[in-house]
């Protein structure tokens, strides 16, 4: 499916600092804001380097997340947000048995979009570009682009992880069959992860 590189495992780079990670992660950052996408790992642009890069925006975060300590759901959703960042030989753990299923799309498999399992909170580990090491947890949206991301310096597209194959489908023809009832492994939109713009769609 698509370029031989996004079927092999990524290697993993042995210098976070030297100047070409540099330069590949900047040309990664261009595609992904020309592509209004939310992540996009190095195999996508043909380079076989555990490489990422993502954002999530407080739009894309859960539309239900509750409000905290008495603030609005906008406020905590925008406390959510997670700025452009390079993450260099990521390792993403899942944390805990939870697991929600919920629509992707990806630049690599264009126009097309189906519903993937996915663990709801994970453990991210990876160097920055200038060589130190992160270690946080993630949950929600934040998590699946992470998963998705992830997945691809593992030669995994989202398609192989479709449970429910009668639900892939072109974006187009998924929006028209998704009128009705709110069901309940699906939200109103289409979330993507290192996919072109967002798709409304109704259940």
């Amino acid at each position: 499916m698509g370029h031989p590189v996004l079927s092999q495992r990524a290697e993993e780079v042995a210098d976070p600092t030297a100047p070409e990670v540099s330069r590949l992660v900047a040309a990664m950052i261009e595609t992904m804001e020309d592509a209004d996408g939310t992540g996009l790992a190095a195999p996508q642009v043909h380079m076989p380097w555990r490489i990422v890069v993502y954002k999530v925006v407080a739009a894309r975060i859960d539309a239900g997340v509750e409000a905290e300590a008495g603030d609005s759901g906008d406020e905590v959703a925008a406390s959510r947000e997670v700025p452009t960042t390079a993450m260099i030989n990521p390792v993403v753990e899942p944390l805990g048995e939870e697991t929600s299923v919920d629509f992707e799309a990806c630049l690599s498999v264009p126009g097309m979009a189906g519903p993937v399992r996915r663990s709801d909170r994970v453990r991210l580990t990876y160097q920055t570009l200038e060589g130190d090491t992160v270690d946080r947890e993630a949950e929600g949206f934040h998590a699946r682009v992470l998963q998705h991301e992830c997945d691809h310096l593992d030669g995994i597209l989202y398609p192989m992880r479709i449970e429910d194959m009668s639900q892939f489908g072109f974006v187009d023809e998924l929006n028209k069959g998704r009128d009705g009832p709110e069901s309940q492994d699906s939200e109103d939109q289409i979330e993507v992860s290192d996919a072109a713009p967002d798709e409304e769609t109704s259940d």
